[in-house]
């Protein structure tokens, strides 16, 4: 049994499987999920898991150079605006784009990891940076 970093299987074989500027999505509980996209379920109940919890864990395990939310947040829900801007403090590139923009970016994701969040506009495209 691993000892660190994610036990779930899927996310742990999406991280892995990830190569430079891939990206996946953190989502809430109400992000449409594309049909053609891998969906990893982590929701039990409205907001658990909540989207923090998911995003710390990930961001504990995965190099990302550039980071994207929806520009509605910033108003909306300023909580994860200010978590995106220490993000930057530490050295990610962030976007903001219209939500309808985000939900197209999506389409293109490796897999997206919903959460139980029931906030509006906790979502967030992470890309995939290199270690070296």
């Amino acid at each position: 049994m691993k000892k660190h970093g994610h036990l779930n299987r899927d996310i742990s074989r999406v991280l892995a499987s990830m190569g430079h500027t891939d990206c996946i999505v953190i989502a809430d509980c109400g992000l449409p999920i594309p049909p053609h996209v891998e969906c990893i379920d982590l929701s039990i109940e409205l907001g658990n898991p909540a989207y923090f919890t998911v995003l710390d864990s990930i961001l504990a395990d995965f190099q990302v150079e550039r980071a994207v939310l929806a520009s509605e947040c910033q108003s909306l829900n300023p909580a994860v605006a200010n978590q995106a801007e220490s993000m930057r403090q530490q050295g990610v590139k962030i976007d903001f784009v219209p939500h309808e923009q985000f939900k197209q970016l999506s389409h293109h994701a490796r897999a997206i990891i919903r959460t139980g969040e029931a906030s509006p506009y906790a979502n967030i495209v992470l890309y995939s940076g290199v270690i070296f």
